[in-house]
């Protein structure tokens, strides 16, 4: 007597499609969202002022490097509106309005900005634009002293709120202040961290190091530098030292010249302030309305789309019996799926009205951006 071996098989449920589909849509809203780099800084950051005032000698002079620009997408469709142009006025903008910002904490002595590296700097902060689009920022900063001390490298970033754009003041709140407050606030932690000393000799280094770049065959021996790229004073000039008197005189005309550049920095930032401010709120606002509707359409296909999976399973999970008495459902459901996708692929269509106002927005902002850009 012959034995067949019965293998038992299960019907596999055309339900499970629905599960796929919905996590592939659940995806795409993942991806759609945009990434913004660092860790989100607080709301409401209040600046930190000093409990009494400071004398000079606690004073440290900093040295804001106009910031890297960063790199955009290639491809023009994720720029979204956004230019090199743009980019190039938001690296003077950011460190001209955090050198505001520290200015006005009592901190620090003469903030300045610099377009390049200062070599007598004391403190120098250097900036690079991670992500911006007038919604989000991000930005990383470095810190490094006269030593070549790196007080810290950090990554700040913000996303605003609507209303932040209506409350913002020239000089003292930009719609991004909780960053700007964040950057000074930890400068002046970290300062506050010095004792009186090396403020005294991170001045003295900073002094030795321009005399060395203006005269290094005299000054140079003055500093050593160690394996890890660390500074440190060998010894001062003496107080009359002519060649030290004739080299503090150049860099006080050193200090003219960049305070000039400075007033051209401050006139390029009063100019640029309302065009900018503009171009953010308004991108903002269109920006909102594109997710909402993006929101919308992408809601109406997904029902559309479950709807008629879920009709496709029905019809497949039933016996004859069963998928003949709810044929009629089955075929409001694809009817009803059908309309959705189709009225999710419309509100798609409008959206793209709002993609063209992005567009055409960056486009104008570009423009008045370009002629109010400097070099020196």
């Amino acid at each position: 007597m012959s034995h067949q071996n019965k293998v038992a098989t299960r019907k596999k449920s055309p339900w499970g499609a629905v599960g796929y589909v919905l996590a592939l849509i659940a995806v795409a809203v993942i991806n759609g969202c945009a990434t913004v780099p660092g860790t989100q800084v607080a709301d409401q950051v209040a600046p930190l002022t000093p409990e009494r005032e400071l004398k000079d000698g606690e004073l440290l002079n900093v040295s804001i490097q106009v910031f890297d620009p960063g790199e955009l997408p290639e491809d023009l469709d994720k720029r979204k509106g956004l230019s090199p142009e743009i980019r190039e006025a938001e690296s003077r903008f950011a460190p001209i309005h955090l050198k505001h910002t520290l200015q006005r904490a009592g901190y620090w002595g003469v903030v300045r900005v610099v377009p390049d590296r200062d070599v007598g700097s004391e403190v120098l902060v250097q900036g690079a634009i991670l992500y911006s689009d007038g919604e989000n920022a991000s930005v990383q900063i470095t810190v490094t002293d006269a030593r070549n001390v790196i007080w810290y490298q950090r990554t700040y970033a913000e996303t605003a709120r609507r209303e932040e754009h209506l409350g913002v003041e020239m000089e003292k709140e930009d719609v991004f202040q909780d960053l700007f407050n964040t950057i000074a606030n930890d400068l002046a932690v970290y300062r506050n961290s010095l004792s009186i000393r090396e403020i005294e000799e991170i001045r003295k280094i900073a002094a030795i190091k321009y005399a060395s770049s203006m005269a290094p065959d005299v000054f140079g021996s003055y500093i050593a530098t160690d394996e890890n790229g660390l500074v440190s004073l060998k010894r001062l000039p003496a107080q009359d030292d002519p060649m030290f008197e004739r080299v503090e005189a150049v860099k006080v005309r050193d200090d003219l010249l960049v305070d000039t550049i400075n007033d051209y920095y401050d006139i390029y930032y009063h100019d640029l302030w309302e065009p900018y401010s503009n171009w953010r709120r308004y991108r903002h606002e269109e920006v909102a309305t594109l997710r909402k509707l993006e929101r919308q359409a992408l809601t109406r296909q997904i029902l559309g789309i479950t709807a008629i999976v879920g009709a496709i399973a029905l019809g497949a999970a039933s016996d004859y019996e069963t998928a003949v008495r709810t044929r009629p459902l089955q075929d409001v459901l694809i009817a009803g799926g059908a309309y959705s996708v189709y009225s999710g692929h419309q509100v798609r269509q409008e959206s793209k009205i709002n993609k063209e106002a992005i567009e055409e927005l960056g486009s104008s902002f570009s423009s008045e951006a370009e002629p109010l850009t400097i070099e020196v």
